[in-house]
């Protein structure tokens, strides 16, 4: 299950936003502080969803998005801003810095819990397009592919790689892509190397 943080400073709000969330079914983890928060976020597998007060002692709420968006890692980090600012200018603030959702007090338990449902169902999203981008990246690092110029005898069609040794064309190209080879012989070889294997053709076939 993924891990809700909830980082608010006021510890009546911070429980209510708890109580909601659990009762949801969410697992939750609670902080009064920025820097709390961040301790919490910055280790290998940190809560994917957080809910930030914008004000907060030690490291604010604009403080901690900046800083979850200038870490490089593979794993999102979905970010609800809750702060009692309401102006347009705010809201500006908080998106430029990195919020995935901007959420204003006093709010609605309801409301909340839609807002994290649906940040919910971005981070899956995100997580199987991060699964299938792997899938491809995995396939695409078995495939091989026979690019560029390959020196061939005129004689023996043997091919020359890059460390100057000679292999059979076949050989050659089953190491370097994912092509096999049957063998066969073509009407011209037959013919010239196994006659006798040369079906004469029917008079019939001649009318």
């Amino acid at each position: 299950m993924t891990q809700i943080l909830i980082a608010e400073d006021d510890a009546p709000s911070r429980r209510l936003i708890e109580a909601s969330l659990t009762r949801a079914g969410y697992e939750v983890v609670t902080t009064a502080t920025g820097d709390e928060a961040l301790g919490i976020l910055d280790t290998p597998d940190p809560p994917r969803l957080v809910i930030l007060d914008w004000l907060m002692p030690g490291r604010d709420g604009i403080d901690i998005c900046r800083d979850i968006r200038s870490w490089e890692t593979s794993a999102y980090i979905y970010v609800m801003l809750v702060t009692t600012k309401t102006s347009a200018e705010d809201v500006v603030r908080g998106l430029e810095a990195g919020a995935d959702d901007y959420l204003t007090k006093p709010y609605d338990p309801q409301e909340l819990r839609c807002r994290v449902a649906n940040g919910m169902r971005i981070l899956a999203l995100q997580s199987a397009l991060s699964s299938k981008i792997n899938e491809l990246e995995q396939a695409l690092a078995h495939v091989q592919h026979l690019q560029g110029l390959l020196p061939i005898c005129m004689y023996c069609k043997m091919i020359r790689d890059d460390k100057d040794t000679w292999h059979r064309l076949e050989t050659y190209i089953e190491r370097n892509s994912d092509a096999m080879f049957s063998h066969s012989l073509c009407e011209n070889c037959r013919a010239e190397h196994y006659p006798a294997l040369v079906v004469p053709a029917s008079p019939l076939s001649k009318s």
